[in-house]
């Protein structure tokens, strides 16, 4: 999968005028028909003129207009053998580097750890970020899991009433059996992003993971995804995110 790179790092010049937050789409189309917009000291009427976001100086009637980086989002099927941390000492593959490289800064919101496969979140939004990250936003999260052995009718019961995990206890918001053998499949939610949080679970009832993919955040799945491969957020998929975000600065007016 391919991402067009003059879709991010460059764009029309009427979007750009629009992404700044002072034009609309519409006002932006006036002013360049008005010969009011310079780029790069030039006056331009042509409303399609792929400006660069980083390098363009665009001005409109004298004044230099700061223009916005776009929010990107992408979500990544990590595969096992690669972190998810920016930055490695010993070089491992990390999970930036399976998406294209982007002309600012981009991160992935929460961790799947080293041995660890499934769905991470990449994105240059910190906003969104805190909102999925933070516990009180309660973002459910679903993995499948592979533990050693069998679950115990009194083993599920206290998974299901919580355990307690380095002080806190954990209660997950379902639990179902996918295959029951000497090694069984599980399928877990919760709203815990705690590190290593499901694999300290298991560990504590003498049941440690074997295989863990998380399979959905929140309203996000990609099932279609094979390891090591990504794609962009669909319209709809950003408009629910951007609703949690509309849903945060509610509660933050009203002092919740």
């Amino acid at each position: 999968m391919k991402i067009h790179m003059n879709t991010i790092k460059k764009m029309r010049l009427q979007k750009a005028l629009s992404n700044s937050g002072l034009f609309s789409r519409r006002e932006a189309a006036d002013i360049i028909d008005e010969g009011k917009v310079k780029v790069n000291g030039k006056i331009t009427y042509e409303k399609g003129l792929q400006v660069d976001i980083e390098k363009d100086v665009i001005e409109v009637d004298g004044k230099v207009i700061t223009l916005t980086i776009p929010k990107v989002y992408f979500i990544v099927n990590k595969p096992q053998g690669v972190i998810c941390s920016l930055k490695d000492e010993v070089g491992r593959k990390k999970i930036i580097d399976l998406i294209p490289k982007m002309p600012f800064k981009i991160f992935p919101v929460g961790r799947l750890d080293y041995n660890s496969e499934g769905l991470v979140l990449l994105t240059n939004d910190g906003e969104l970020a805190n909102i999925l990250m933070h516990p009180s936003y309660n973002i459910i999260k679903t993995y499948r899991v592979k533990i050693k052995g069998k679950l115990s009718q009194s083993e599920i019961k206290l998974i299901k009433k919580g355990i307690e995990i380095d002080n806190r206890k954990v209660i997950p918001i379902s639990l179902k059996f996918l295959k029951i053998a000497n090694n069984s499949w599980l399928e877990i939610s919760l709203h815990e992003g705690r590190k290593h949080i499901i694999r300290k679970l298991f560990k504590k009832i003498n049941h440690p993971i074997m295989r863990l993919k998380r399979i959905q955040i929140g309203p996000i799945t990609a099932p279609d995804l094979k390891p090591g491969q990504f794609r962009q957020l669909t319209p709809k998929e950003i408009k629910i995110l951007k609703q949690l975000k509309q849903q945060k600065q509610k509660y933050e007016r009203n002092g919740v």
